[in-house]
């Protein structure tokens, strides 16, 4: 038995079929928080830790590297970003 597939639009969030902008936004979000959990991660950060250079609790640390994405707006992320010393540089794609 042969299975369709379908080839991937490069957003997940388009093929789930969330408006565009809409996924714009979720991915933006999905990238950041991998970005965040690979920086404590290379680091080798606790929760406690990371909570410290981030300026949040450890609970939010938590709901951050289980992926808790739905807790977690795009500007925070990017407030997130900027206290570890980080630029966030949004790029358009025509």
């Amino acid at each position: 038995m042969r299975k369709k597939m379908t080839r991937s639009s490069g957003n997940v969030f388009i093929d789930l079929g969330f408006d565009p902008a809409e996924a714009a936004v979720l991915q933006m979000r999905s990238n950041l928080m991998s970005d965040l959990r690979l920086y404590i991660e290379k680091h080798k950060l606790t929760q406690m830790e990371a909570a410290k250079r981030l300026g949040i609790s450890q609970s939010r640390v938590s709901d951050l590297v289980r992926g808790k994405w739905d807790k977690f707006s795009l500007e925070m992320l990017i407030t997130l970003e900027a206290r570890l010393g980080r630029t966030i540089r949004v790029e358009f794609a025509a």
